[in-house]
């Protein structure tokens, strides 16, 4: 894959703290910023598949899917007090 160059702005504070990271983890700022960059996007793709996740089981189960839930737990039971 082909690197792409970029300039950003920072504070003068950050960019000593990235530099101060850097040094202590033997890497180059640039590979800081890429392994910062893919762990947010990481991070934001879970939070989006969370609430996607959430967003499906806001609603109350329909009648028709209570109905299909209370014949499930019928057959369990059933078929768990035929074996103790």
């Amino acid at each position: 894959m082909a690197n792409v160059k970029t300039a950003i702005s920072l504070e003068r504070p950050l960019l000593e703290q990235v530099d101060e990271a850097a040094q202590e983890l033997g890497i180059p700022r640039s590979h800081l910023f890429v392994l910062a960059v893919e762990e947010f996007l990481q991070r934001r793709e879970n939070q989006q598949l969370l609430d996607a996740i959430n967003a499906a089981y806001v609603d109350s189960p329909d009648p028709e899917e209570e109905a299909r839930m209370a014949a499930m737990q019928r057959k369990q039971r059933e078929m768990v007090e035929g074996s103790w």
